[in-house]
């Protein structure tokens, strides 16, 4: 691929904010994301921002008592588009950003900081109600109904519980703190999971087959020269996904699959094969690190990032169409 015909990361809008922000995400089916974060007196605040005329505007500003520190949508619907948070007092909420006074509905999930949270069942994609599950040093995880769910640690193990069962499905380690997971698909059976670590490399595995001793069949790369942060999949093409780095850098990747995703070994069991993976586009957006990162779910190749410079940025990545 010649310099020409590779995608290129641009900056299009970029916002500094007077909070720390955490995460931010794009509000489905509109020009709108919300940021999430702390005010230097130690409350939360959620902004919600609309893309207008090249710029943002902002629409609303909420403080909350306690720091927030991520987001989803993914398990509310189209017509509601209920955000879900998790704070650094362990409280999961759920908002209607149109009355936000009160949360719709709350629950204390943790002792500690909710690090993490991720939603299914809602915006249309895939089956079953709707499911929300958190993560916490206090490593209990809760969810609305039972479900597999994979989870990373700073020891570096990487563990998939099936909570049917409550059993441990599968396990492994990537002998380096585990930063960020991602499966590619939701609405799917497992296809690829890539996990991110604090050593600068990113995992990606292959979930078709596991293999009962070898697990499933992986490749490594290293991504960055530093933490990699965050790992998001392009929502209109699941091969290709983005790496936050910690030195402020952002990486494009492509995933290219074998020729054959299975064979059998020795004993003629099967074992995953893994694939590839081939840096597209690299950039630098801060000296600070990169801390979150969301695709929009409605145009392809539009972004927003948040840094610890307390900036926000709305980034368009061209020619995805053309990979």
């Amino acid at each position: 691929m010649s310099a020409f015909e590779k995608p290129q990361i641009i900056t299009h809008i970029q916002k500094g904010l007077n909070y720390t922000v955490f995460d931010c995400k794009w509000v489905p089916c509109s020009a709108k994301f919300v940021t999430m974060g702390n005010f230097a007196r130690g409350t939360g605040v959620i902004q919600l921002y609309e893309i207008q005329h090249g710029d943002v505007k902002l629409l609303r500003e909420i403080e909350k008592a306690k720091p927030i520190k991520c987001g989803t949508f993914g398990a509310t619907s189209l017509q509601q588009r209920y955000l879900a948070t998790g704070d650094f007092a362990g409280n999961l909420h759920i908002w209607n950003l149109e009355a936000p006074e009160t949360p719709v509905y709350s629950v204390k999930g943790h002792k500690e900081i909710i690090n993490t949270i991720d939603g299914v069942g809602g915006l249309g994609i895939g089956e079953g109600a709707p499911e929300i599950v958190t993560g916490s040093r206090d490593g209990n995880a809760y969810n609305q109904e039972e479900r597999v769910v994979c989870a990373g640690y700073d020891n570096g193990d990487i563990k998939l519980f099936d909570l049917r069962n409550m059993s441990l499905r599968w396990e492994t380690n990537i002998k380096n703190g585990v930063c960020s997971l991602e499966f590619d698909r939701k609405d799917i059976s497992m296809n690829k999971l890539v996990a991110t670590s604090l050593e600068g490399k990113f995992h990606v595995f292959d979930m078709r087959t596991q293999h009962p001793t070898k697990g499933f069949a992986s490749v490594s790369e290293k991504a960055h020269k530093s933490t990699v942060w965050q790992v998001r999949h392009l929502p209109q093409n699941r091969e290709l996904f983005l790496t936050a780095g910690g030195a402020g850098g952002l990486h494009l990747w492509k995933y290219e699959y074998p020729i054959q995703r299975s064979k059998k070994d020795s004993e003629g069991v099967e074992m995953g094969v893994a694939g590839s993976v081939s840096l597209l586009q690299n950039v630098t957006l801060s000296t600070q690190p990169v801390s979150s990162l969301d695709w929009s779910p409605d145009k392809r190749g539009l972004c927003i990032c948040s840094s610890f410079d307390q900036m926000v940025r709305v980034l368009i990545v061209t020619k995805l169409h053309k990979i």
